[in-house]
């Protein structure tokens, strides 16, 4: 966007680095980001569209994410978006490409509820830590230094458990998944994998190889189906006729899916998935 002749009224200053800001061709509130953007500025003064200073310039989509955002960054400790500004900069080497926007702003806010929440004694449980470890290895690499960083400059301990919270902010960064659609997809993995251990009277050992292949699997496909993207199955048929017993489960958990998701599954994804139970069921059944 050409923005040599605009101006931006300023709302609010975040830190030296963010400001919160009104103005552009449409009006529009935006948040502007630049390595001291802020500093020396105050509300009612003018940044200018063409200021070099400008790194990052994106406009909250609503009213209503605009104020839920004033209401969390007003208080950001000025330390906390420095540290956060180093954490985007691994992320942004680690994963080359236009990260989402919205990191600049979820990313301090949660920084700063878990240091208050540390200091304050309150525990941080994370009953999905396995799963998002064995799903986004590099993304937890990369968050349990991001911890380690934050321990450093804050002196409080970060728990594995809130490694695996902040490895959701780097996938959504360089995904443009929501952090709540991970956390429901993290839900519905474990529902899933319980009504198969249920309904074949089976128990995955934690780690395991088969239990890692299929929870990637069903963790993927639950990604595709809110994305709304399609598989080809060129096997759809001989699955359905020769892994009866599979596509039935299969379907039971499609069902699951659906409701919970509210989205269709496509036959071609709950024939994938019946041939990943009938690998499993052979596996363990070879394995007794």
């Amino acid at each position: 966007m050409a923005r040599e002749s605009e101006q931006f009224l300023v709302q609010r200053v975040i830190g030296n680095n963010v400001v919160m800001a009104q103005g552009g061709k449409n009006g529009k509130e935006y948040v502007i980001i630049g390595k001291g953007i802020g500093f020396a500025v105050k509300g009612s003064d003018v940044i200018e569209g063409n200021d070099h200073r400008i790194e990052k310039l994106f406009r909250l989509e609503d009213r209503e994410e605009w104020s839920q955002y004033q209401i969390l960054l007003e208080d950001i400790d000025p330390k906390v978006m420095r540290i956060t500004d180093e954490i985007i900069t691994d992320i942004a080497r680690e994963f080359p490409g236009k990260l989402n926007d919205k990191i600049y702003l979820a990313l301090p806010s949660h920084i700063q509820f878990t240091i208050f929440r540390l200091r304050s004694g309150m525990d941080i449980v994370n009953p999905f830590l396995q799963e998002t470890k064995m799903t986004f290895p590099k993304e937890f690499e990369i968050a349990y230094k991001a911890a380690e960083k934050v321990s450093a400059e804050f002196q409080v301990q970060i728990p594995e458990d809130e490694v695996g919270f902040l490895t959701y902010h780097v996938y959504s960064a360089v995904s443009n998944v929501p952090i709540g659609q991970l956390v429901k997809a993290s839900n519905i993995v474990s529902e899933l994998l319980d009504m198969i251990q249920q309904e074949r009277n089976i128990t995955f050992k934690q780690g395991s190889m088969n239990h890692v292949r299929l929870m990637i699997h069903l963790r993927f496909s639950i990604e595709r189906i809110l994305q709304g993207s399609l598989v080809d199955n060129p096997f759809v048929k001989h699955i359905k006729k020769e892994y009866k017993e599979e596509f039935k489960l299969a379907k039971k958990l499609g069902k699951v899916m659906k409701n919970t998701l509210g989205a269709e599954v496509p036959e071609e994804e709950i024939c994938f998935l019946a041939m990943h139970l009938h690998r499993l069921f052979q596996t363990l059944e070879k394995n007794k």
